[in-house]
């Protein structure tokens, strides 16, 4: 599993890296889709063993009994998705139906978070963490984490270099840790800003999963039994 995150690490983070280099040579249209088409997969093989995985090693706690862990457990992940997919993404750019474009944010969740995707992330590994309790969890929430606290470095500095004081202020204003600018006085939330139609896309999704999970056992069996899986082991 380790060497599955150090991998998609890799191939994420190194691509982000990489974008303006890329975007020179190839065109930012060519480039997001090379990067989508490397990314994707490997994120693809990555879910599919965890969730094949998840149980494995020592079983360290159970709560699974309890009256309160499924609510608990369910809200938790519905906020770490209003982080992991904020409404400041340009849905037709991922695409790149149209022109993918570096911008800086500084509304909505960002408010909240300069950078709400490792604040998603880390909920979501605390969560299923509880959740499942084994030791193969343990070590995947400590390399998710820690490939998010790299991206947090990793984003700033990127911005950083391409659009300089503009970011320095932005950070300036910003947190990493959620609500710290808030309540420090530096940003004030605006709710107008979080009712956009993308969040309404994002409470759809999360009432999808909760639909679908009783056949994500399934689909993870499948894929342990697959040339896939077989071939990971």
């Amino acid at each position: 599993m380790l060497a599955l995150l150090l991998v998609f690490a890799l191939l994420h983070s190194g691509g982000a890296s990489l974008r303006t280099w890329g975007a020179a040579r190839i065109g930012e249209r060519a480039w997001r889709l090379l990067f989508a088409a490397i990314s994707i997969p490997s994120a693809v093989v990555l879910v599919g063993y965890f969730l094949a995985h998840r149980y494995d090693g020592l079983r360290l706690w159970d709560f699974q009994g309890q009256s309160w862990i499924v609510p608990f457990v369910w809200v938790g992940t519905a906020i770490s998705f209003f982080f992991l997919y904020p409404a400041t993404y340009n849905l037709l750019e991922i695409p790149a139906l149209l022109q993918p474009k570096v911008r800086l944010y500084a509304s909505g969740v960002i408010r909240i978070s300069r950078h709400p995707q490792a604040v998603g992330q880390v909920l979501w590994c605390l969560t299923h963490l509880l959740w499942i309790g084994s030791s193969f969890m343990v070590v995947t929430s400590a390399g998710l984490i820690a490939h998010h606290l790299f991206a947090v470095w990793n984003g700033d500095r990127r911005l950083s270099a391409r659009f300089g004081d503009a970011f320095a202020e932005l950070k300036a204003n910003t947190s990493v840790l959620p609500f710290r600018a808030v309540l420090d006085g530096r940003q004030k939330l605006v709710l107008a800003e979080f009712l956009r139609p993308a969040q309404l896309g994002i409470a759809i999704a999360i009432g999808l999963f909760w639909l679908a999970h009783r056949w994500i056992g399934l689909g993870a069996t499948s894929f342990a039994r697959s040339g896939i899986g077989h071939w990971l082991h």
